[in-house]
């Protein structure tokens, strides 16, 4: 179990709560249309063979749910701590993953073009050379460029104070 006095740094983020109304709302009315199409067939005279239309009513159903449930939990960890930066997108990743200081070459905070460059939020990989990203919202973060040449973007809501907790772990070995 980690010490919570080597801790540097730590940002909680998740999706913005006006996304999770949009998606509360779209879900409301997709629940509500495909109820009154799964009454419609059943209630039709001649009725076909219902097991069909039932079961896509309910992976219609649940499919909706499911997008939204998983909204309200995702969140992004990410800590600094004097042995390492450590990222954790949960439910994806159930531990943190560790990227130990010795493996930067360079770091910097800078504002990025989420859709442009990533393709939008969330766990992301660039197809024009920016490598992956982990993001929620915004377009703010900090640069990772690895001794490799890899890179990642961690998206952050205060990113001179997750570069600043970097350079202070780095100088801290």
């Amino acid at each position: 179990m980690r010490e919570q006095n080597d801790l540097i740094f730590r940002e909680v983020q998740a999706f913005s709560p006006l996304l999770r109304i949009a998606l509360v709302l779209l879900m409301a009315v997709s629940v509500v249309i495909f109820v009154f199409a799964l009454l419609e067939t059943l209630t039709q005279p001649n009725k076909p063979d219902i097991l069909v239309p039932t079961l896509l009513s309910i992976f219609a159903i649940a499919i909706p749910i499911a997008a939204t449930v998983l909204f309200f939990i995702l969140k992004l960890e990410t800590e600094v701590r004097s042995h390492g930066l450590y990222i954790r997108f949960y439910p994806f990743h159930i531990r943190f993953k560790k990227f130990p200081g010795e493996n930067l070459a360079e770091f910097y905070a800078r504002t990025y073009k989420p859709i442009r460059e990533y393709g939008g939020w969330g766990i992301r990989c660039s197809f024009t050379g920016k490598g992956r990203a982990y993001n929620v919202s915004g377009n703010k973060g900090v640069q990772l460029v690895f001794t490799n040449g890899k890179k990642l973007l961690i998206g952050s809501r205060k990113p001179d104070e997750l570069a600043a907790a970097i350079d202070k772990m780095l100088k801290q070995k």
